[in-house]
C-alpha cells in the first residue's frame, strides 16, 4: 500500500471556496481526496497546521530571477534550480522562467536548459516564457533596443521545436505578423502581446489569430485615451484576453488595477505576475542586465536613467498587496495567484486547486497571508 499524508489547517481553499474542518489527502504526488478531520483513515500520517490557510501553490507565469539568480545572465540548469527554490518559499509552486531580450544563440540555450531542467524534475519548473525579442522599441521598457528585431519563420521553427510542454511568447503585434502569430498557437505556443505601442484594432487582430494574453497590464503599452483605446484599452474592453498585472504599489497606480479589475472581472482575467528579477529573495541591491546596471532603492528596480526593470517582487506579497490596497477577497487573490493563470497557461488540469487527481501543490499561509510551509508534487521543500 502506498502511504498516505493527511494535511490539516483551520480553512482549506480548494480554488473555488473556503472549506473548514477538512484535510487534504494526499499520495505520492497527487491529491486524491478532501475529507471531514473524522474521516482521515487511521493509516493516514497527518500534519496538523495550527492556524492559517491551506491553498493550491501559486503560478507565476513571468519570473526574471531569484534569490540572486537572472536567467539571461546565466541560462543553464543550477540558474533555474536557484530562482525556483527562491520563489518556492515564497509559495510559488510552479512558474515560467523568463528570458528576456536577448541573441538568438542566447534565446537557443536558455530554450535548452528550461527543457533540461524539466527532464531532471527541478520541482516548479512548468515551462518558459520567451518575453522578446520581438517588441517595440517604442515601448521597449528595459529591453534592449539593439537586440529587438521581427518575429521570422526560422524563429518559429526553433520556438515550435522546443521540447517543451508549455511555451509563453509575448510579442510586439508590430514586429510578429498575423500569420506566424496563427503558426504558433497552431502549434500549442500560448502567445501574449506586450512591450508594444500599437493599436487598438491590431490587438483585437492579433486576438483574432490566437493570442490569448496581455504581459503587464498597463506597462509597455499604449495607454488608455477617448480616441485612440491602445492595447490597455483593447485588454480590457476583450472579454477572452488573459491579462497578467504586477501588484507592487510601484509598477501600476491601484486606481488603475482596480479598473482593471472591474472591467476584466466577469469571468475573471487577471492573474499576478512578479515579474522578479535576482533581488527577489536576495539581500543584493545590485546586479546587470544586458550589461546595463540595474539598482534596488525603496523596492523599486531601475536602470541607471530610471526606467523600471521588473520587479522585487513574491507572489505571496502580490496576493497581500491585492488584498490591502485594491480590495480583493482573499478567496479572489487566491484564484488570480493561483487557478487564474493556471487556466491562461492551460495547466488548469493539475494546478489551480486542491481536488483528487490534482498535483498536490500546496501552500500554507499564515494569518498575515504569509508563505510558512509549501508542498511540490506532495514533497515538503520549504518552510
Amino acid at each position: 500500500m502506498m502511504s498516505l499524508d493527511a494535511l490539516v489547517a483551520p480553512r482549506l481553499f480548494n480554488g473555488e471556496t473556503f472549506v473548514e474542518g477538512h484535510a487534504v489527502l494526499v499520495e505520492a504526488d497527487v491529491i486524491v481526496g478532501l475529507v471531514p478531520r473524522a474521516d482521515i483513515p487511521s493509516y493516514a500520517a497527518v500534519t496538523t497546521l495550527p492556524s492559517g490557510v491551506l491553498a493550491p501553490g501559486f503560478v507565476d507565469a513571468q519570473v526574471n530571477g531569484g534569490g540572486g539568480f537572472l536567467f539571461n545572465q546565466s541560462p543553464d540548469v543550477a540558474t533555474l534550480e536557484g530562482m525556483v527554490a527562491a520563489h518556492r518559499r515564497h509559495g510559488s509552486t510552479a512558474l515560467l522562467p523568463t528570458y528576456i531580450t536577448d541573441t538568438a544563440e542566447g534565446m537557443k540555450r536558455a530554450i535548452a536548459a528550461a527543457r533540461q531542467a524539466i527532464a531532471d524534475g527541478v520541482p516548479g519548473m512548468a515551462g518558459i516564457h520567451l518575453e522578446g525579442p520581438f517588441l517595440s522599441v517604442p515601448r521597449k521598457g528595459a529591453h534592449d533596443p539593439a537586440l529587438i528585431r521581427p518575429l521570422t519563420d526560422a524563429d518559429v521553427e526553433l520556438i515550435l521545436g522546443s521540447g517543451i510542454e508549455t511555451v509563453l511568447l509575448t510579442v510586439a503585434p508590430e514586429n510578429a505578423p498575423l500569420h506566424l502569430i496563427r503558426r504558433l498557437v497552431d502549434g500549442g505556443v500560448i502567445v501574449s502581446l506586450g512591450h508594444t505601442d500599437t493599436s487598438y484594432e491590431a490587438v483585437m487582430a492579433a486576438a483574432d489569430a490566437g493570442a490569448t494574453g496581455i504581459t503587464h497590464l498597463f506597462n509597455a503599452m499604449s495607454p488608455l485615451q477617448g480616441r485612440h483605446p491602445g492595447v490597455t484599452g483593447a485588454a480590457l474592453d476583450h472579454g477572452g484576453l488573459w491579462a497578467g498585472i504586477i501588484a507592487d504599489g510601484l509598477h501600476v497606480h491601484p486606481g488603475s488595477l482596480s479598473l482593471a479589475l472591474r472591467a476584466k472581472k466577469a469571468p475573471g482575467r487577471l492573474f499576478l505576475v512578479t515579474d522578479a528579477m535576482p533581488t527577489a529573495g536576495d539581500a543584493n541591491d545590485v546586479f546587470h542586465l544586458n550589461g546595463r546596471k540595474v539598482t534596488r532603492r525603496n523596492g523599486a528596480l531601475t536602470l541607471e536613467d530610471g526606467t523600471l526593470a521588473g520587479s522585487d517582487l513574491t507572489m505571496d506579497a502580490a496576493l497581500r498587496y491585492s488584498i490591502g490596497h485594491l480590495g480583493v477577497s482573499l478567496g479572489e487573490a487566491l484564484r488570480m495567484a493561483s487557478l487564474y493563470p493556471a487556466q491562461f497557461l492551460r495547466l488548469d488540469n493539475r494546478r489551480g486547486r486542491l481536488a483528487p487527481r490534482y498535483r498536490a501543490d500546496l501552500v500554507h499561509l499564515d494569518e498575515n497571508l504569509t508563505a510558512r510551509g509549501v508542498w511540490v508534487g506532495g514533497r515538503k521543500l520549504a518552510g
